[in-house]
């Protein structure tokens, strides 16, 4: 028997880590906690091991003094950094809004969840410890968001666990894994997260390997539009690699195919063009007019090689602020339009799964050098 698909969709997509939207007045009934501790004790467990154990926090004194350890973890920061950020228009403005409400509020949440397992992480890769605990703690959240009560996951008091292991009176060899402040919601509608689509961030096959049509298990053919996305965390300001990023000429020190360029148009802008040089080996020496196809300073810059309308291939640069550092993405998609990969795959069409397989790898090998080379330069030009 089958469930109710659109309302499930609802619960596992609207299931938010709930903080400024958290009723600090309304009492949570005990058995409503035991409930959602049934439903996420379903869940499954590594090695059918039972060694979850909840610690349900209600007494306002010892909430209260967990509440003054997750700030000296961590929560305190948060809140001279939602401070800091106000009003300024940071991209992190609201998360750390989110974060400081969190830490200030804390001891008056109607109540407080610690998911705990028996044992201690050894790095054996052994089933038991963390691979039993996200997914209960997780259908925890999603069965309290199902009775109108929302949750927030934070690992902060991590930070001072000892500490919080001795007010609480956690034996040795229990390991806490997460915190989940719970009570109603103030209003019951929550939006859809921004989230890149899966075909952004699911690689099919082989790491970084991303697909823009349905294969549903076939080698990809050139018109599935295949392509590689490669990425890499950077401990510096996206303001301080976007001159880097948007040197035309930078790959070229990385790459084993990209010569350099030239622009051909004064303003980088969306239609601004720029001449390319590209050798291979088995190819020799080429050129070709390439146009911006979007251009956001500090945060996008693609391009397309030939018809713009109609590229040999799809580039993209992207800068994600994150916490302490910038995300760089660099992706690639083969086509639509005709390339030297077109012409050998012309002249040997029973090969073509594996010509794209083997560009793909190229493409792949050069893209991780130029943003490892980009993360190297932007750090050492910041420390």
């Amino acid at each position: 028997m089958s469930f109710p698909v659109e309302e499930i969709d609802r619960l596992l997509s609207t299931t938010r880590s709930v903080r400024r939207r958290l009723d600090l007045e309304k009492p949570v009934p005990e058995d409503l906690l035991l409930d959602c501790i049934d439903l996420a004790e379903q869940a499954p467990t590594g090695g059918n091991q039972p060694s979850r154990r909840w610690l349900v926090i209600r007494d306002p004194k010892v909430k209260s003094q967990l509440a003054d350890l997750y700030r000296e973890a961590g929560g305190t920061w948060l809140s001279e950094r939602a401070s800091a950020l106000a009003g300024t228009g940071d991209p992190r403005e609201r998360a750390a809004r989110s974060g400081g409400h969190l830490a200030d509020h804390l001891h008056e949440v109607p109540a407080l969840v610690l998911v705990t397992i028996y044992g201690g992480h050894d790095g054996s890769g052994r089933p038991g410890l963390f691979d039993s605990v996200i997914q209960a703690a997780w259908s925890f959240c999603l069965a309290a968001r199902s009775r109108g009560l929302g949750t927030a996951w934070t690992t902060l008091h991590l930070g001072a666990a000892d500490k919080v292991a001795e007010l609480l009176e956690i034996p040795e060899g229990v390991t806490q894994v997460v915190l989940l402040p719970v009570a109603y919601t103030i209003g019951d509608e929550f939006a859809l997260a921004p989230r890149r689509p899966a075909r952004e961030i699911t690689w099919f096959d082989k790491w970084s390997r991303t697909l823009e049509g349905t294969t549903d298990g076939r080698p990809p053919l050139f018109t599935d539009g295949a392509g590689v996305t490669v990425e890499v965390d950077i401990d510096a300001k996206a303001a301080d690699i976007w001159p880097i990023v948007s040197d035309i000429n930078l790959p070229a020190r990385f790459s084993d195919e990209f010569q350099g360029a030239e622009w051909i148009d004064d303003e980088p802008a969306v239609g601004a063009r720029f001449m390319g040089r590209n050798r291979r080996d088995d190819l020799g020496e080429w050129e070709i007019t390439c146009t911006l196809v979007d251009y956001e300073p500090e945060r996008v810059f693609a391009w397309h090689p030939g018809d713009p309308d109609n590229p040999a291939a799809q580039w993209r640069f992207e800068l994600t602020p994150l916490l302490g550092g910038t995300r760089l993405r660099f992706s690639m998609v083969l086509g639509p339009g005709p390339s030297g990969l077109t012409a050998a795959i012309a002249a040997m069409p029973d090969k073509e799964a594996a010509i794209i397989a083997h560009r793909q790898k190229g493409q792949a090998a050069n893209m991780h050098r130029t943003i490892e080379g980009i993360r190297d330069l932007a750090e050492t030009q910041t420390t």
